[in-house]
């Protein structure tokens, strides 16, 4: 078949490597002028499993009220006269019930875990891929013992479901990532799950797009999609700078911008953004930095190591498309990460980003065939877009190609 893939990101690059290597004949398009020049170019360079509990849960809608007048808090609704916002509000209150996350949680962990395992077979066949990847586990620190306790039950769901998260004193967090000893005074406790793993999203997407174009896969960057046409229940083309493109199939995968293309042809998605920051911090040989890569549950902020850079990032906030980056949630990733490593020691000024994460109100992404039939969607994957990339490229691939696909997941 003739596939064009919308979308350059980490899921569109996934998508394409799996559709190609199945045998498809695949163009990629992409506004920007590279592949992971969006949502993908600085994210926390995770790949947790560990990282599974949805934002909609129990206790998330006594936390949101309680931030909304904090400009550093780490979930942020700012009010807004926006009907998507509304409905995606109202669908998230009534994903926060206990059984929903509960299956909220089974969902995600089951694609994480064979998206890891899809990330590992890949890198082990094409050994070329390297992208500062490490392989040490993801470390949860809490601080707030409340919280510690309450984290309990969804690592309990995640190991049901097949994560191995454990729970940690304070002696073997500290015994995990030495560098958290200067921090010992805050810590109450943690959850580590040794499988998971950290790497830089942006390296490994334009990595894997080169690899995809070897392959024969077509990229048309600096292109912009304007829209389908629809005749008769299928895509009967796309009209993108201005050009006519035609194929058999098509697959969405713009982040954020997902449901505005679809929306104009019917098709309703329930993703918002939700506008992540992060800091890439340059090291010296003496810096006091994680190598293992840390979860600040407390605060929705992540430590990645990449190399000689300490990547930081986390907090949502949700403001509409906006991409203006806000210094007092920059600033709120270097207050911590200079409350947890006060021996830093940075080898330069930090590098500020923010990016728009497509977000589903359950966090649960939707992958699948659309209501038009040769349309398919592979988008609002929020936080673990890079952690469930690869397992959602090849599930994609295998039901593009008539297949069923192999993890046991709530496909569209």
């Amino acid at each position: 078949m003739k596939v064009l893939v919308l979308g350059a990101g980490v899921i569109g690059v996934t998508t394409a490597w799996y559709l190609a290597r199945a045998g498809h004949r695949v163009t990629v398009i992409d506004r920007q002028a590279a592949a992971a020049m969006e949502t993908s170019f600085a994210n926390g360079g995770q790949i947790s499993v560990s990282h599974a509990e949805p934002w909609a849960n129990p206790q998330a809608p006594r936390r949101a009220l309680s931030w909304m007048l904090r400009e550093d808090a780490p979930l942020l609704f700012r009010p807004r006269p926006d009907a998507a916002l509304l409905d995606w509000s109202l669908r998230f209150l009534r994903e926060c019930s206990a059984q929903r996350t509960r299956d909220n949680i089974r969902q995600i962990v089951r694609l994480a875990l064979y998206s890891r395992e899809q990330l590992q077979a890949l890198r082990a066949a094409e050994n070329s891929l390297t992208y500062d990847h490490l392989e040490r586990g993801i470390l949860h620190v809490y601080t707030d013992r409340h919280e510690f306790a309450a984290a309990g039950d969804a690592a309990a769901a995640m190991r049901d479901f097949g994560c191995e998260r454990r729970t940690v004193g304070v002696d073997e967090c500290i015994a995990i990532e030495p560098a958290l000893a200067a921090a010992r005074s805050l810590l109450v406790g943690g959850d580590y799950t040794a499988a998971d793993e950290s790497g830089d999203a942006h390296r490994f997407t334009q990595q894997l797009a080169a690899l995809c174009a070897a392959r024969g896969v077509v990229f048309r960057y600096g292109v912009t999609i304007d829209r389908l046409t629809v005749v008769g229940g299928r895509v009967a083309g796309l009209l993108a700078g201005g050009e006519l493109l035609q194929a058999d199939a098509y697959v969405a995968a713009l982040g954020s911008y997902t449901p505005l293309l679809l929306r104009p042809v019917g098709i309703r998605l329930p993703i918002y953004p939700a506008k992540g920051y992060s800091a890439t911090i340059p090291l010296t040989e003496n810096s006091v930095a994680p190598t293992v890569s840390l979860i600040d549950d407390s605060r929705k902020i992540v430590f990645s190591r990449l190399g000689q850079r300490l990547r930081i990032a986390g907090t949502a906030e949700f403001n509409g498309y906006n991409t203006e980056l806000n210094a007092v949630r920059c600033q709120a990733l270097m207050t911590r990460a200079m409350e947890f490593f006060p021996d830093l020691r940075p080898a330069g000024e930090a590098l500020f980003w923010c990016g728009l994460r497509p977000a589903t109100p359950s966090n649960v992404p939707l992958i699948g065939r659309s209501a038009i039939s040769n349309l398919y969607i592979n988008s609002g994957h929020g936080t673990l877009g890079w952690t469930m990339a690869c397992g959602s490229g090849a599930a994609l691939a295998a039901i593009i190609g008539g297949q069923s696909p192999e993890p046991d997941f709530r496909f569209l």
